[in-house]
């Protein structure tokens, strides 16, 4: 019996030892030593094997990991022994090991994620010339004191003077709230959390002379969202936060309290509810009560999440979210039919047509990338005008013959080019020094700093554009400038790419993590490998697993180095650009 009962407690040892979880905490705070603080990350959570997202700015952290509770527990206290630290909430919670492999992939939870970015969390898509400053930030109430303000109010016949605040995305806020019978609770309806400063600045109104309580997941979004609404002066210094977030306060309040529903989380449990389990989601379909987002459906424009249960999901309906529909894309079908297309215009709201900037691949130009795209042309001219220039790196002719061609000869163009380029001579040709190298794309790496000149001065001139379509070299010289889209707000914007036949244009994207590049994308490229015999299958592929999963949108054709037209590729092209009209 001895034995057993030892054998018994060893067994329970190692399996609290196994035991998984999930690690949440922010700090703002000024850092010294940014360089410091990755190694600390780096050496920290790869000797535990924490897999995740960590990322660090010059003003502060902001940390999603999961692993052993026990290497949770470590991390921790490794952190605890920084006074960079110094009070910290650290929001620790068990669960299982990921078992959806897609969610956990999506999450970012299948690989360990280290950055160092400009804002902790992106509150805006052109960051005001002046942040509001953290320090002004709303009160913090503990789950407790937000729950007594609540409760307080409820005792009450209206509370004119009090409003709930969500500071969520829509997808979020469908499958959980607080709600109390005599708190107005606004819910912004927002696709991303960058959409929140817009929102306060036309809602400002059911703000001012309000007590605002804001609440998020965990609290790190009422941080800077708190202090842009206190940022407005008079009539907006009563506004509070919840501390430590939804997650604290269901800690705190396990049956739910005034929380409904679940809390979204971004991790592979996906959601966390209280005691009662209670479901006030609904199905886009059929408005049945179901709140599961394990499927992962997305809407087919905007590629929102959405909740479609399991028999609509059979059916295979499409799907457009609630936002969409506000918006009027609701009437878009995939086939896209003429019939069935939205009209030019709508009594007095005229649509007005997409304007794309075209970057033509190597060695080509303006002239014959407008040829070769005639049809994609013609066949979205309802919604698009696409606009050709010609790269600013001039190639030399060259040729394999014996002799060089007679005649006039249309000048070639490069974005980007390799170390040994040479400026074209006098005479023109030049004879090839080797065959033709399908790899060659890989060692074009340099010209860079002249191309992106190049274009501040297209988009200064020829501008504004909704949008960058990309071919070959050309998808690179797009995608490298989608990556540094922050740092080029105000000289070259626009809101989406369209990268066909496109590679990673190493090293200009090579400290880009999978997923980390947020612009809305459509990766247009061939299924079949060796098809395409300029760009091989995995490049395109690869080029497309650096843009956020959840705005990137991938085409895959049966066909070599060319832009498809031929439905059902043109059809999925014009679901991607409608979301933009």
């Amino acid at each position: 019996m001895g034995t057993s009962s030892c054998g018994d407690g060893e067994k329970q040892r190692i399996e609290d030892e196994e035991q998984y979880g999930v690690l949440l905490y922010y700090k703002y705070t000024s850092v010294p030593d940014l360089d410091e603080l990755v190694s600390f990350y780096e050496s920290s959570c790869n000797s535990l094997g924490l897999l995740g997202r960590v990322r660090l700015s010059p003003k502060g952290v902001n940390v999603t990991v999961g692993g052993k509770l026990t290497a949770l527990e470590e991390h921790i206290a490794a952190a605890k022994s920084n006074c960079l630290f110094e009070g910290t909430d650290f929001k620790l919670a068990s669960c299982h090991h990921p078992l959806n492999d897609k969610v956990a992939e999506e999450c970012g939870f299948t690989s360990l994620s280290i950055r160092v970015v400009e804002e902790l969390v992106t509150f805006s898509p052109c960051p005001p010339l002046k942040p509001p400053e953290i320090s002004n930030a709303g009160k913090h109430l503990s789950a407790a004191e937000f729950h007594s303000v609540l409760q307080s109010a409820n005792g009450k016949s209206e509370n004119k003077d009090l409003v709930l605040l969500d500071a969520r995305n829509l997808y979020e806020t469908r499958i959980g709230k607080f709600e109390s019978d005599n708190v107005e609770t606004l819910d912004p309806e927002i696709r991303q959390y960058s959409d929140l400063p817009t929102w306060i600045d036309q809602n400002a109104e059911k703000l001012k002379g309000k007590n605002v309580l804001m609440y998020c997941t965990g609290g790190i979004r009422c941080e800077m969202a708190s202090a842009y609404i206190r940022s407005k002066g008079a009539g907006f210094e009563n506004t509070f936060q919840l501390y430590g977030g939804i997650q604290r306060y269901l800690e705190q309040f396990p049956s739910g309290g005034f929380f409904k529903g679940k809390n979204f989380v971004f991790d592979h449990r996906i959601s966390v509810g209280s005691s009662k389990g209670d479901i006030i989601g609904s199905c886009l379909l059929c408005n049945n009560t179901f709140d599961d987002y394990s499927p992962r459906c997305r809407c087919k424009l905007c590629r929102m999440l959405v909740l479609v249960c399991n028999h609509c999901r059979v059916k295979g309906d499409i799907c457009v979210c609630e936002l969409c529909r506000k918006h009027g894309k609701s009437e878009v079908p995939l086939s896209l039919d003429p019939s069935n297309q939205p009209s030019e215009s709508n009594g007095d709201n005229i649509r007005r047509k997409l304007r794309i900037l075209c970057l033509h691949g190597f060695r080509q130009n303006a002239s014959s990338f407008k040829g070769r795209t005639g049809s994609l042309a013609k066949k979205l001219k309802n919604i698009a005008e696409l606009v050709f220039i010609d790269a600013p790196h001039e190639l030399q002719f060259i040729y394999q013959t014996a002799t060089p061609p007679s005649g006039a000869c249309n000048k070639k163009f490069a974005w980007l080019v390799s170390s040994d380029f040479d400026q074209p001579s006098e005479t023109g040709w030049t004879v090839a020094q080797c065959q033709f190298d399908p790899l060659q794309y890989q060692t074009q790496t340099e010209g860079f700093d002249k191309s992106l000149t190049y274009l501040k001065t297209v988009f200064a001139e020829k501008g504004p554009f909704d949008g960058i379509l990309g071919f070959s070299q050309g998808a690179a010289m797009a995608a490298a400038v989608c990556g540094k889209q922050e740092q080029l707000v105000g000289e070259i914007d626009f809101r989406f790419c369209v990268l066909c036949s496109g590679f990673t244009p190493w090293p200009l994207l090579e400290k880009e993590e999978k997923g980390s590049i947020t612009c809305p994308s459509l990766h247009i490229f061939g299924s079949q490998p060796g098809k395409d015999r300029q760009i091989v299958t995995q490049a395109s592929s690869d080029l497309a697993g650096l843009f956020d999963d959840g705005c990137a949108t991938i085409i895959e054709h049966d066909f070599g180095h060319i832009i498809p037209t031929k439905s059902p590729y043109i059809d999925e092209i014009k679901v991607f650009l409608y979301q933009f009209i």
